[in-house]
This record gives C-alpha cells, sequence and structure tokens, in this order.
C-alpha cells in the first residue's frame, strides 16, 4: 500500500521530467479546503490532489470545487486502489496521473492530460499572492499603488487593467521568485509602514 509520504518526492521528480522548469508549493490553503500540491510553470498554476491508496473519497467533491476556483489546470494523482474508479470522480478537464509499487518504486503513468480548466476565478487565483506580490505587478504594469485599499480592491484594479495572457506569466513568476524567509519581513515591513501612516493621520 502507498502511502501520501511515499508518493510525494518521487511525484515531484516524475513532474519535473515531465514539464520541465516548475516550482512545487506544498499544502497551500485554498477557500475551505488545501492544496496538496501547487504546481507552478512559466504560464500557469496546476493544483494537485494526492488520493493515496490509503485516502477515501469523502471531501473530494468540495475539494474539487475548491481546486476548481484557484488553478488554470488541476490533477489527481490516485493510488492503485483508486485507479480504476477516480475518473468518475473529477471532472473531465482533470488530468488523472496513477502511481503503484514497482519493485519497491513508486511508478507513475499519465493516465489522462488535464484540459484548461473553464471555471478558474480570478480573483481566487490572485489571492493566493501575498500584498508585495501583487504590489510588483502593480509595478510592473505601471498602475497605481493604492497603499490604502484592501487586497481585493487591489486584485480587481489589476484584473481590469491587465490583459489575462500577461497576467499568467507574472503570477508564475512571482511564485517562481517567492522567498518564504524574505517575504516575512518584506511583509512585516508592509504592515508596520500602513499602521504608520494610520498614526501620522
Amino acid at each position: 500500500m502507498l502511502y501520501d509520504k511515499d508518493i510525494r518526492e518521487p511525484l515531484f521528480d516524475f513532474l519535473e521530467e515531465t514539464y520541465g522548469k516548475i516550482r512545487i508549493i506544498e499544502e497551500k490553503q485554498m477557500g475551505r479546503s488545501r492544496a496538496d500540491v501547487v504546481m507552478v510553470m512559466p504560464s500557469a498554476l496546476c493544483g494537485i490532489e494526492i488520493k493515496s491508496d490509503a485516502d477515501t473519497y469523502a471531501r473530494l467533491s468540495r475539494q474539487v470545487r475548491d481546486y476548481n476556483q484557484y488553478y488554470d489546470y488541476n490533477y489527481i494523482v490516485a493510488g492503485t486502489s483508486h485507479a480504476g474508479h477516480i475518473a468518475e470522480h473529477v471532472p473531465e478537464w482533470w488530468g488523472i496521473i496513477t502511481v503503484e509499487l514497482q519493485d519497491g518504486i513508486p511508478d507513475f503513468y499519465l493516465l489522462r492530460e488535464p484540459k484548461e480548466n473553464p471555471k478558474v476565478n480570478w480573483s481566487h487565483k490572485m489571492s493566493l499572492l501575498w500584498r508585495p506580490e501583487l504590489a510588483h505587478i502593480q509595478e510592473l504594469n505601471q498602475l497605481p499603488k493604492y497603499k490604502e485599499k484592501s487586497k481585493s480592491f487591489v486584485i480587481e484594479k489589476i484584473l481590469l487593467k491587465v490583459e489575462k495572457e500577461q497576467l499568467k506569466e507574472q503570477i508564475s513568476g512571482e511564485l517562481f521568485e517567492r522567498d518564504y524567509n524574505e517575504i516575512e519581513e518584506t511583509i512585516r515591513k508592509y504592515k508596520k509602514d500602513k499602521l504608520l501612516k494610520k498614526f501620522d493621520r
């Protein structure tokens, strides 16, 4: 039996061999669910749900709804016990990867390529970015800074002003460059500056 922990690292190697330049982000919050894996590609984000042999379908319908809101493409990675029926549980535009043990090593098979997700919500997708990353996209597109405005306000303004194809690359670019150590300090400074401006007024 294959468990989630047995699948992850070999899966990342398989995805890198398949897609080339990617970045893997694990356990990303999305709505009421959490994406097991987000695969960042040069101009798209792909959500990946892992259903190991030890998992059930109990939460899958809700997870599918959430993945569909956030990512350009989606995959489900299914252990042997699910392989025969997994296509019945995900939309036809989801890709399917099956995994089984071969000589003690996880072996992956691309059963179905994903198609572009028709249900992606751009406001939700952009909410995956942090404020400093959104600020950089505003700068790249020569937009006002809107420093006093909410994150959702900024996202809507970007969506009004920037072409989606250009935005796809810029979102991926921000996630490729994301430094989890550095970004914490940047966010702390951003919040401190905002607080100081309130006191100044």
